[in-house]
């Protein structure tokens, strides 16, 4: 990372060139102009010297990371495989080990083993698309949902469900560390929680330039804890692999069966949101071009959907590790990594060095993911506040608000009733995730009744679409329903299925039945200049914002014929009378 490009804020005067103008900075083209007539409609923006400064630290793009927007392409000047490495950094996380060893002891590992087969199946198959669209089009989850199926104000909702994985898995993971600072050092627990909360904020300032770094060093790190004692206890005890196989739970039964299955499933699914948080860092992949396509696509599967293959492996390493430490430690403590990773270092060095490396590995993992956490739940309130009141108060305010909210939850011990939250969150999750998806996949490529390349900006949108707006709410209604026993004891175990089947028919059928008619608010955006160059890519051809003064590519803005000038998409977002926002024009 040594060569990692320095950020630049816009405004600044010293924008990156770009193969298109060669020249960061334009300005609007007057009378005299080659490239077009006066006016933003059907013309090119041409040179300027104009310099405008920042407004705000809104306007600071090296501190708010492209919140609510399109990352440019003049900010993303990262190789394929270090946005990947950055992106898989962030699944370090130990909850897995959690969650795997909660399942296993509930249902016996051979349940166990076929729950996580069958939520990591489903996770890759929904997180593809998203992947693509993230990498492809250089936008958020949220922003994807935007356009596919909810509408601007309609992924209001979903962004909400979004930032509440994010500080549930933070809170998760924060008391994961607090456990092992209370072994290694004696912290009382309260305290770890505050440790491992104020920690992280310094870290998620800066967004994607802080963490690709973090990421990128410490990983191999975290690798190598990780995976080194497994590796040491099936080599020198092989005894340990057939005792995990032939777990049958504390209730003592154990043999495969459906139900059981399906509620394992259900807790794994929990994190089919992790996607959200992996589109975060895919945003920021370079254009896909000839040169450069296998490694382009190769770290789009990997960091993308392909997150799910170490979460599953973590998972079947945690029912292992809860089953050798259990005798041991008991099991209500046999499901804490920090007593997990304890009797494995046990087994394979001097006691001395046990407990450190422990306390190690906890801090390491949980600093990597809670900054994603942090980061990207900053993120998704951003998006929805700013919507709904039209005003931004800047990503770092939301920093802290999701690290409130997980400080609550740690406070409150949510790690003794795990499996009860993520088995209740995951039927809004998948409802979400596959809605999503099955617009992208079925509604988009297969009806061609959405729109292929993804909008987001307003005045561009319908405030609400029915299609995905309807298809969440009935398969995290009815799911949620079941999970609770509303519809009967017999149900209960079906309601994560539930979720995915009613969003995977409801979506396409909404989209029939409504023809389509609620994607688009209008069909351009009153600019003649393409949102995509030859190669499909988003245009990196720069206009500058009449209202911001800011310099925009071409995706983040619209024409605003109000002032007969170009505004961009945050500006458009906090505009309170509208006065920027074009009128409605349905094809």
């Amino acid at each position: 990372m040594s060569s990692e490009p320095q950020l630049i804020a816009p405004g600044s005067g010293q924008e990156p060139a770009t193969p298109e103008t060669g020249s960061g900075r334009t300005g609007p083209a007057g009378p005299d102009d080659p490239a077009g007539p006066d006016g933003p409609m059907g013309r090119r923006p041409a040179p300027s010297d104009d310099n405008a400064s920042p407004v705000g630290p809104a306007a600071s793009e090296t501190l708010e990371d492209y919140t609510l927007r399109f990352a440019p392409r003049g900010y993303r000047r990262w190789t394929p495989m270090v946005v990947a490495t950055t992106a898989l950094g962030g699944i370090a996380y130990l909850a897995d080990f959690s969650i795997g060893a909660g399942i296993g002891f509930t249902h016996g590992t051979g349940n166990a083993l076929a729950a996580i087969a069958l939520a990591a199946a489903v996770i890759f198959v929904t997180g593809f698309p998203l992947a693509y669209y993230g990498a492809r089009y250089n936008i958020d989850l949220d922003l994807i949902t935007r356009g596919s199926g909810f509408g601007y104000y309609g992924s209001v909702l979903t962004s909400v469900i979004f930032a509440s994985f994010t500080f549930i898995f933070f809170a998760l993971e924060g008391s994961i560390m607090a456990q092992g600072l209370k072994l290694g050092l004696g912290l009382p627990l309260w305290a770890g929680y505050l440790v491992s909360t104020v920690m992280v904020i310094p870290l998620v300032v800066y967004g994607m330039k802080a963490l690709s770094k973090l990421q990128v060093w410490t990983t191999p790190v975290w690798l190598l804890l990780m995976a080194g004692p497994l590796i040491y206890l099936i080599v020198t005890d092989p005894g340990t692999v057939e005792r995990w196989l032939s777990y049958a739970g504390t209730d003592g039964e154990g043999s495969v069966n459906t139900a059981s299955v399906l509620l394992g499933a259900g807790v794994c699914l929990s994190l089919i949101a992790q996607i959200g948080e992996q589109i975060d860092y895919l945003r920021f992949m370079p254009p896909r071009t000839e040169a450069n396509r296998r490694s382009w696509w190769a770290a789009v599967v990997m960091a993308g959907p392909g997150w799910v293959v170490l979460g599953a492996l973590k998972q079947a390493m945690g029912v292992f590790l809860a089953v050798y430490v259990l005798s041991e430690v008991g099991p209500a403590a046999a499901t804490e990594p920090i007593q997990q990773f304890r009797g494995a270092f046990d087994a394979m060095m001097p006691s001395w060095l046990v407990v450190p490396l422990a306390v190690v590995l906890v801090v390491i993992s949980q600093i990597k993911i809670n900054v994603t956490n942090a980061y990207s739940g900053s993120l998704a309130w951003t998006n929805s506040v700013t919507r709904v009141s039209k005003h931004y108060p800047g990503r770092m305010v939301f920093v802290l608000v999701n690290l409130a909210f997980a400080l609550i939850l740690m406070e409150a011990d949510m790690f003794s009733f795990l499996n009860t939250i993520l088995g209740f969150y995951s039927n809004c999750a998948i409802a979400w995730v596959v809605t999503v998806a099955t617009d992208i996949m079925v509604n988009k490529y297969l009806l061609k009744l959405s729109p292929l390349v993804p909008e987001f900006r307003r005045g561009m949108l319908y405030a609400v679409n029915p299609v995905g707006v309807v298809a969440f709410t009935a398969a995290s209604g009815l799911s949620i329903a079941m999970y609770f026993h509303v519809l009967g004891d017999a149900l209960q175990p079906y309601s994560a299925v539930a979720a995915a089947l009613i969003a995977f028919v409801l979506t396409p059928l909404m989209a029939v039945a409504t023809r389509g008619r609620y994607y688009l608010r209008r069909t351009d955006d009153g600019l003649a200049e393409p949102l995509l160059d030859a190669d499909g890519n988003p245009s990196a051809v720069p206009y500058e914002c009449h209202v911001c003064h800011q310099q925009f590519e071409r995706p983040d803005v619209a024409a605003c014929r109000t002032h007969d000038a170009v505004v961009c998409s945050l500006c458009l977002s906090t505009d309170k009378s509208g006065t920027h926002v074009l009128p409605a024009a349905p094809a």
